[in-house]
């Protein structure tokens, strides 16, 4: 055995372990973004609070106190973002179990690579696009919009605006996560491509 071959053998095992690494990573980047958008249904999902809110019926008569309540249900935006953050930890946990089984290179495993790469980049675009939509009502509750006559909620509704604001930043987190194995994978078709 020459020099030739011990070069093809060192080749081989640096191309073995590059590939469990990436299986390796690919499987922990699912594990957490199930984590992550599990966890933002979930705090989406119970963030309820009910405040007493004062109003003034007449002038001369002292404001009467009315229990209001804020739910996530009260708002499409919440209802959007609850309902893409429980498809993508759904999808996390398919396409986890799909790519462990899916080592053997055969034609299947080419097109289920593939189809997993595609439903990736549309959990990245359903991710962001909710949690902009969720962005957007955030900052409307936040902040009101004097041209429309929509006043500040968060004022009255604080606990349940910083829940929601919690909820977003872990759903945008799993965003990236998902972002990250959309390059991944791009980088791994990359390496397979003949030069």
């Amino acid at each position: 055995m020459g020099v030739e071959g011990f070069g093809e053998e060192a080749a081989a095992a640096v191309k073995k372990v590059r590939s469990i690494n990436v299986r390796l990573t690919d499987s922990v980047l699912r594990i957490v973004a199930f984590a992550l958008t599990a966890a933002a249904a979930i705090v989406v999902g119970l963030d309820v609070q009910t405040t007493a809110v004062s109003v003034e019926i007449v002038p001369t008569l002292p404001p009467v106190n009315i229990p209001l309540t804020a739910r996530w249900q009260h708002l499409s935006a919440s209802v959007y973002f609850v309902v893409v953050n429980a498809i993508a930890c759904a999808y996390a946990v398919v396409s986890l179990v799909l790519t462990l089984g899916n080592r053997k290179k055969n034609n299947g495993a080419a097109a289920t690579s593939l189809m997993i790469i595609v439903l990736d980049v549309a959990m990245v675009a359903l991710l962001f696009s909710s949690c902009g939509a969720a962005g957007a009502m955030g900052l409307m509750s936040y902040y009101g919009n004097a041209h429309v006559g929509w006043k500040k909620v968060c004022n009255v509704f604080g606990r349940f605006c910083i829940q929601a604001a919690a909820a977003f930043a872990i759903s945008l987190a799993a965003s990236i996560l998902f972002l990250f194995l959309v390059f991944f994978a791009a980088l791994s078709l990359h390496k397979r491509v003949p030069r």
